[in-house]
């Protein structure tokens, strides 16, 4: 069962309050995926976890919170989807094509509804942007994966461009999944193919970051391509 790393951080609740708040989390996460975040509202939430308004409220402020909690629930299952994959596996392109193809295999339910999620979190200022402070967790959580794929693979890269890669993928895995988001193609090819250019070009790219002149810039463009943060 899925656990909550902000349940960790907060005081210890009673059995049947630790209950109740799992039926909140878990009628929130039955409505995004039906539903949709516009159209999922607290009182709906309420109604199907049986309790009030009023305590729905007490345990997640808003809907943003639970949208939070969907996030770091979503990334969970990443985790435990990738994880089996990588074991044994040391090449890291082939590391990173586990992580993009479990990554969007874990939001493929959320496919139909991820239109709703976008317009609202597209704004720089929105709560639910995934580059926020209120979803630090949940991106702690992809980049703590992504640098478990890093450091699992037998890349032979300069330790300064190893060290920054998680957090410069991570925005590139955004964008995957924007552009399987609106894929029409059959069964997202088209983003497919896209992955498959991304990583024979990155494969091009490795054996070149250990030249100087190449590394300096290499360092410069991650360092830049990570700070994107709002």
């Amino acid at each position: 069962m899925f656990s909550s790393p902000r349940d960790n951080s907060v005081r210890a609740l009673t059995p049947k309050a630790a209950a109740t708040k799992a039926r909140i989390r878990a009628a929130a996460m039955a409505s995004f995926v039906e539903r949709g975040y516009p159209d999922t509202t607290i009182r709906l939430i309420a109604a199907e976890a049986g309790v009030s308004v009023g305590n729905a409220y007490y345990y997640f402020p808003s809907k943003e919170h639970l949208v939070q909690e969907l996030y770091e629930q979503v990334q969970y299952e990443h985790g435990v989807a990738a994880r089996p994959r990588l074991e044994g596996m040391t090449a890291l392109v082939d590391r990173l094509r586990v992580f993009f193809e479990t990554g969007l295999e874990t939001v493929g339910p959320y496919r139909e509804v991820a239109p709703g999620f976008l317009s609202a979190m597209v704004s720089p200022g929105s709560p639910i942007n995934p580059l926020s402070v209120a979803s630090s967790p949940a991106r702690g959580m992809t980049i703590g994966l992504l640098r478990e794929v890093v450091d699992g693979s037998s890349h032979r890269l300069p330790d300064d461009i190893a060290e920054r890669l998680p957090e410069a993928i991570f925005p590139a895995y955004l964008a995957l999944i924007l552009r399987w988001t609106y894929d029409g193609s059959q069964g997202q090819a088209t983003t497919a193919r896209l992955l498959d250019t991304g990583l024979t070009l990155f494969a091009v790219a490795l054996p070149f970051l250990r030249v100087p002149g190449v590394r300096g810039v290499t360092k410069e463009l991650l360092d830049q391509i990570a700070d994107v943060r709002p």
